[in-house]
């Protein structure tokens, strides 16, 4: 049993190193994925999404090696599953790109204001949390079972044995594992092509940071829940992760996460729950921002302007939580994270969370030019 709470909490260890020096790379550079959309949007400025790209691109390149090479096992992860439940990946990732865009972040960005002064993120965090705690086990994941996740395509049935892009290619006649290299090499080309084809971004130090410290914080988050975090559990001699909540391998997500850590708060009698590696990885967010925020005087406190400003806050971070549950995964969650691992439903969740996203930034341009 030692062996195994020792393991778990190496996990918990290193995930909070990592998630801290990425906080501090986050308040530094402004790292921001509803920025990335409403610079777009509003000043047609692309630099912010070529940061955010650029850490996709970064997570690809280093997943994948760590897969080829045998140090990982990416099939053993929720987001590959061979059951595409693709309507729940477009309805949960317009409500998260809506709902990022009315509370002023989205999860990671969060837990970023908060580490920076910002107590209108702090409720955020509360209710994001509360709704996807509701989401995974309570009243919005009966609606989320019955109705949305039951809309699916399986495609086990045709001998697909996951959702990852070269394995839906290989189906068609190719070898699986030339595919698979194939598929990751043009995506994360195509990736890099668009991000180095600005002059501008190439002289962008933020820019790279921001950009790698994400990507490379993914592949950390990889390695250590998927190579350091897997070994055999000497109570039942099967081999299994340490340390993570869906027991399967993880890395950066912030709502699910976020919900077991007010779960872990609130019940922290109940030996049962430990400290594990999203939530380890959220708290290390936090303390990481808050560091960077003290030590360069950036810590300021903010909070409502007022009633419509606490609604809409309360509002996104209520969609946010609910929606990231139900695409299983925020903008880091499947738009790094589950990109990564190159699984369809990773791709239709991310294009759901920018288009709800940019609709939401226009219907609030389209309210104030007419005054509402």
């Amino acid at each position: 049993m030692n062996n195994i709470s020792n393991l778990a909490a190496t996990v918990a260890w290193l995930a909070f190193a990592v998630a801290f020096i990425l906080g501090a790379i986050s308040q530094r550079t402004q790292f921001c994925t509803l920025g990335a959309v409403s610079d777009i949007v509003n000043m047609n400025d692309w630099t912010r999404m070529r940061m955010w790209v650029l850490a996709m691109a970064v997570a690809i390149i280093g997943a994948q090696v760590l897969y080829a090479f045998g140090l990982i096992d990416l099939t053993k992860t929720f987001y590959v599953r061979p059951n595409i439940t693709w309507l729940s990946y477009a309805i949960g990732g317009l409500m998260f790109g809506a709902g990022m865009t009315l509370a002023s972040g989205c999860g990671s960005r969060t837990l970023v204001r908060i580490g920076g002064g910002n107590v209108k993120s702090l409720v955020v965090f509360v209710f994001l949390g509360v709704a996807a705690y509701m989401t995974i086990k309570g009243l919005f994941g009966v609606w989320r079972v019955n109705y949305l996740d039951v809309v699916s395509v399986d495609v086990s049935a045709r001998g697909i044995t996951t959702q990852e892009l070269g394995s839906l290619i290989a189906a068609t006649g190719f070898d699986k594992k030339i595919m698979q290299i194939s598929a990751a090499a043009i995506v994360s080309l195509s990736m890099l092509i668009f991000v180095l084809k600005s002059a501008d971004f190439r002289k962008n130090v933020d820019g790279w940071l921001g950009g790698l410290g994400y990507g490379l914080a993914a592949v950390a988050g990889w390695y250590i829940t998927a190579h350091i975090g897997y070994g055999e559990n000497p109570d039942t001699l099967e081999t299994v992760f340490f340390g993570t909540n869906s027991k399967l391998a993880e890395s950066l997500t912030f709502v699910a996460p976020i919900a077991y850590t007010i779960e872990l708060l609130m019940l922290w009698s109940d030996t049962s729950l430990i400290v594990t590696f999203g939530i380890a990885s959220t708290l290390g967010m936090i303390a990481g921002s808050f560091a960077y925020s003290i030590v360069f005087r950036r810590f300021r406190w903010e909070g409502f302007a007022d009633v419509a400003d606490t609604r809409n806050h309360l509002i996104g971070a209520t969609l946010m939580g609910a929606g990231g549950v139900i695409a299983m995964g925020c903008t880091i969650g499947q738009g790094v994270t589950g990109v990564s691992t190159l699984a369809l439903g990773s791709f239709i969740a991310l294009a759901g969370m920018i288009a709800g996203c940019a609709a939401t930034l226009k219907y609030q341009y389209w309210k104030l030019l007419r005054g509402v």
